[in-house]
């Protein structure tokens, strides 16, 4: 069963499938304790990826960069769509909400894909329907025109995340998992920076408004369907594929696969999508009505909006990359709660100061969220039964995202209840002006301590290996032999590559 110490040295010693109720929740305080493993200069440990492991790490940052650019179009140009649409923002945010919802339709279609056919196509081909529906978005005309083109949107976007986490992570060295997985998922901060410039640059300075925004949202993925597709398979998927074809029936495999984790991990992809669910809160929660905050309540003009939010997602890349470079050392529960209870403490000036000091609020806050978000992606990783890596990390977060699909909703509506005195423009029309700050500032205490008492509650597997042969689930499913066809499909440098990227050779190489 193994003992509190073998549990605070090494997070994978004993799994929960393998424990009682009882003894589980017994070792949540000994197993939160921090690890403190020694933290090589951030420089060295980037080295350690090769050429292939930063292409792989690139087209999944880059994909999921788009993923947020398209996603915050909407969040940035609310009150522009609620004007063309002749509707209010609480209205216009259910675009947001159907988007959320629908995600996970995608993740499950997507992400079966991925794991079945490989992470190439899968890739490919959402990108391929950004483009046709970002297009399609800008050429809405009616308010039911652009609520069915982003519910379809939403499967489209949902089939990303999972693809991408396991494309940029699961070929990455051990000791470098944590500030690689704190980078890639930086890729929706930069996102919703580049959204946040863009936004300020396309919309209302021609006379097409708004939709140009969503027009250029149409362009990268092109570019990133040229980049996936010269790149080859990861070497992890490129093993799996090996030991499925040597059994002879490779499909017959893959469905055993899913059966096999279904059956041991039920409860733990139950909290993974519980988890998650409060970590969508908690980025939704703070950030999609936070612009409408800043114009409808505090009166800020478009470029004081801009401002404070690119100073926030600059908050958000700095925090996510730091937290997740420490996670390696404090551990992956500890680093996502200690981070969590600064940003409950910084949520008073965050929605409360009128003033240009809401800046400084603004960057530390969402340093915080987005730190805690930081260690997700290496976290579900190590959590993920390794044959549905993609559709478990994937599924988890858009069935989470879709628990927490009416986070604006939800926002909007309760704001309504806390009007503020209108306010005339200076063509005469009255807007009309609510508290959306107290609405914020309380949701979000609520969904800090969601967080921590679920990340409290929840197992931690730092440092799992992701090879195919360390993978008892496959064990279970494939025979002797087909395992050890690994050994004799790669070659001698394949072997010697892989050796070096264990904990321990990693560590000696450092």
């Amino acid at each position: 069963m193994g003992t509190d110490s073998d549990l605070e040295t090494n997070r994978t010693t004993v799994q929960p499938h393998k424990m009682s109720a009882g003894r589980y929740f017994a070792t949540r305080f000994s197993t939160l304790k921090p690890p403190l493993h020694k933290l090589p200069h951030p420089i060295r440990l980037l080295r350690l990826l090769n050429g292939q492991q930063w292409l792989f790490f690139l087209v999944g940052f880059l994909g999921w960069t788009w993923d947020a650019f398209d996603f915050f179009t909407v969040s940035l140009t609310l009150s522009n769509l609620a004007a063309t649409f002749h509707r209010s923002n609480a209205d216009i945010s259910w675009g947001i909400t159907l988007v959320l919802m629908m995600r996970s339709v995608g993740s499950i279609t997507f992400g079966i894909a991925a794991d079945r056919y490989g992470r190439k196509w899968p890739y490919i081909a959402n990108m391929v329907l950004f483009i046709i529906l970002e297009l399609a978005t800008g050429f809405c005309n009616t308010y039911e025109q652009f609520l069915g083109v982003r519910a379809v949107y939403g499967i489209a976007m949902g089939g990303l995340y999972g693809n991408a986490a396991a494309t940029a992570l699961e070929d990455c060295p051990a000791a470098a998992r944590g500030i690689v997985s704190g980078m890639l998922q930086q890729g929706y901060a930069f996102g919703y920076l580049l959204a946040t410039v863009f936004a300020r640059a396309l919309v209302n300075t021609t006379p097409h408004e708004w939709r140009p925004l969503y027009w250029f949202g149409a362009c990268p993925p092109v570019l990133l369907i040229i980049f996936r597709y010269c790149l080859p398979e990861t070497q992890a998927y490129r093993e799996r594929e090996l030991v499925r074809n040597a059994t002879g029936n490779l499909t017959s495999t893959f469905i055993s696969e899913g059966k096999v984790a279904l059956r041991r991990h039920w409860k733990l992809l139950t909290y993974m999508v519980l988890l998650m669910a409060g970590f969508n809160f908690m980025s939704h929660g703070s950030q999609d009505l936070y612009p409408t905050m800043l114009t409808n309540e505090y009166s800020f003009t478009a470029n004081q909006v801009t401002v404070t939010q690119v100073l926030a997602n600059l908050g958000s890349m700095i925090g996510g990359t730091i937290t997740g470079f420490i996670s390696q050392s404090l551990g992956r529960r500890f680093s996502i709660i200690g981070i969590c209870i600064v940003g409950g403490a910084l949520l008073y000036p965050y929605t409360f100061v009128s003033n240009s000091g809401i800046n400084a609020a603004a960057f530390f806050e969402q340093f915080c969220v987005q730190g805690a978000w930081g260690v997700i992606p290496i976290h579900l990783m190590e959590l993920s039964p390794g044959s549905f890596r993609t559709f478990v990390v994937g599924t988890s977060y858009q069935l989470g995202n879709l628990v927490s699909s009416a986070s604006s909703t939800i926002e909007a509506t309760i704001g309504q209840r806390f009007p503020l005195p209108a306010e005339k423009t200076a063509e005469g029309t009255t807007i009309a002006r609510y508290n959306y700050g107290i609405v914020i500032c309380i949701f979000m205490g609520c969904v800090f301590a969601y967080v921590i008492l679920l990340t409290f509650l929840g197992p931690e597997y730092l440092g799992r290996d992701f090879r195919v042969e360390n993978d008892e689930d496959m064990q279970v499913v494939a025979k002797a032999d087909a395992m050890g066809v690994l050994h004799h499909g790669r070659g001698a440098d394949e072997d010697s590559d892989i050796a070096e990227k264990t904990p321990e050779s990693l560590e000696e190489k450092i």
